[in-house]
């Protein structure tokens, strides 16, 4: 009971039922409208902020949504001083809490702006889709190595595919050393300071990642969204609709930007990323540390199902909830997606459904002199300058047909575009390795070829190399191709074959085959995952 007791406190005026909003006619909707809709937040003392301006036919078309679509006043922030509380409240415990990062100490540190913006700009390019203990060590290599904007515009792209190598989504090395490059080519050396001349100057350069350099390295008052601060505004507000959709995602930019710390705007976004990485996680949330969890509505329902699932009190408590004048709201989850008591929180925001990836088939080959002058080497080829992996280098590859029908033939013909005549016999299928891309599920089968007892080949076409092994583990290629040279190396004589860490499809070991048996898998070669989940992983 002390729970409903607490929860009775709220005041009144916050609870409203649909007839009562209908009542409210022209006024209710009129403060709807401009409560939703992306105009210049207030600051604590009611002044307003100065934001750069939206394009006008930018500004009109997001008036012309929110006409249309109306937002109930419960997804949305009554007034100024609800506003303050929970900047300070966020803000206080970003102060304690905040982890020791590599660009952040960079970025406090630094005094010079372009500096300071290139720090932060290299950080918020890595970390999207990437997880930040992964990117902690690549930064701090990055910036070892080009501390400056001038340092990475002059490198060669070569250079900045081998730093980037395993980090995955490797266009975003690409177009940060092209960013580079105009900053120092054409803006004289300084990078622009606010987040609309940031997104129309630079490539690769989206509207978060412009907020979050000119919030952070210039002090400008413009909120940001990204994947950790939709879950938390998702969740403050109970937005269970799309979040993925045109709508629900402009209001949540709006969100972000009437709450932004005109004071501390950078401290402000990295506080609200913070706290979806760290408290306000996708599972298992740890609600009783965060620090605006007095102001979170999907926390409030989450009580209110527990009071009505225990049966305490007949009827449904009167506690706030959405209740819009018209219609099914915009902001809610639609009524096919019931309230699951065992999620919580977690019920925001709605996961969007996912296409599944593409599956492909590709053949490739490793191939080796083993007696080579100066040691063994493999041969590595380099990828087109654009598509997936553009630039990067790899072993000899054809698509393949799933069946694997002629897919020995074309490699060993792929083979010898690169090495001339070669010894089809020594050809040799090792296994299959898998990885996920962002939409593509690409199955490598494998093949070695070693050239034992045969002239050095000495004279290679452009666009092929041949690498010691320590120069392969340098060199600018994927996480796939590491993968593959894996199998390899697992098949070699004296190593152990099959390993988890290979990621190779061996043979099941349970039983001795019979005599057929063994003749129908030496044609097949069956092979059976030994880490389901490591085949599936994403591209890092």
């Amino acid at each position: 009971m002390s729970i409903w007791r607490a929860i009775m406190k709220k005041p009144r005026t916050a609870v409203r039922s649909c007839h009562q909003k209908q009542a409210s006619g022209h006024e209710g909707r009129e403060k709807q409208v401009l409560s939703s809709s992306q105009v210049k937040p207030s600051t604590p003392d009611g002044t307003m902020p100065k934001f750069p301006e939206a394009p006008a036919g930018l500004a009109r078309r997001q008036k012309e949504v929110v006409l249309r679509d109306p937002v109930s006043p419960y997804h949305l922030f009554r007034d100024t001083a609800e506003v303050t509380v929970f900047r300070e409240n966020l803000l206080s415990w970003y102060d304690r809490e905040k982890r020791d990062l590599p660009w952040r100490r960079r970025a406090e540190g630094e005094v010079d702006p372009d500096r300071r913006a290139y720090a932060v700009w290299v950080s918020e390019v890595m970390l999207q889709q990437t997880q930040v203990a992964t990117v902690i060590d690549y930064y701090t290599r990055w910036m070892q190595k080009w501390p400056t904007l001038q340092d990475l515009a002059s490198a060669s792209l070569e250079e900045v595919n081998q730093l980037w190598a395993g980090l995955g989504y490797y266009s975003r090395g690409r177009r940060l050393q092209e960013g580079a490059q105009k900053v120092v080519e054409e803006l004289g050396g300084h990078v622009p300071h606010t987040a609309e001349t940031l997104q129309k100057l630079l490539p690769g350069v989206g509207r978060y990642t412009a907020g979050a350099i000119a919030s952070i390295a210039f002090g400008q008052a413009t909120g940001v969204v990204d994947g950790n601060v939709v879950r938390v505004l998702c969740r403050v507000r109970a937005i269970g609709a799309d979040s993925g959709s045109t709508f629900v995602s402009q209001q949540l930019w709006s969100l972000a930007q009437q709450l932004v710390d005109p004071a501390r705007p950078g401290d402000f976004n990295q506080a609200a990323m913070e706290l979806g990485a760290t408290v306000c996680t996708p599972q298992h949330p740890r609600c009783s540390q965060c620090p605006v969890q007095s102001m979170c509505r999907a926390h409030q329902r989450v009580e209110r199902e527990q009071l009505v699932a225990s049966q305490s009190l007949p009827g449904s408590p009167d506690v706030e909830e959405c209740a819009p004048s018209t219609g099914q709201c915009q902001l809610c989850a639609p009524p096919t997606e019931p309230w699951d008591q065992t999620l919580g929180v977690a019920n925001f925001p709605r996961k969007a459904s996912r296409r599944p990836p593409r599956e492909e088939c590709s053949a490739t080959c490793v191939l080796e002199q083993p007696r080579a002058l100066g040691g063994a080497r493999i041969l590595l080829v380099q990828r087109p300058k654009s598509g997936l992996l553009a630039g990067l280098w790899e072993f000899p590859s054809v698509t393949a047909e799933p069946s694997g029908q002629c897919q020995r033939e074309a490699l060993l013909r792929e083979l010898q575009s690169w090495a001339g005549p070669l010894p089809a016999t020594h050809l040799q299928h090792l296994g299959q390795v898998a990885h996920t891309f962002s939409h593509i599920k690409l199955t490598y089968q494998v093949y070695g070829l070693a050239l034992e007892g045969q002239i050095p080949v000495t004279i290679t076409p452009p666009g092929a190399r041949w690498l010691t092994r320590e120069e392969f583990h340098t060199a600018a290629v994927s996480t796939a191709m590491k993968k593959v040279f894996r199998v390899y190396e697992g098949q070699r004589p004296g190593t152990c074959k099959g390993s988890k860490r290979s990621q190779v499809s061996a043979p099941s070991t349970q039983r001795k085959p019979s005599p057929g048996q063994q003749v129908l898998d030496s044609f097949f070669r069956p092979h059976h995952p030994t880490d389901v989940s490591s085949l599936n992983s994403m591209a890092q």
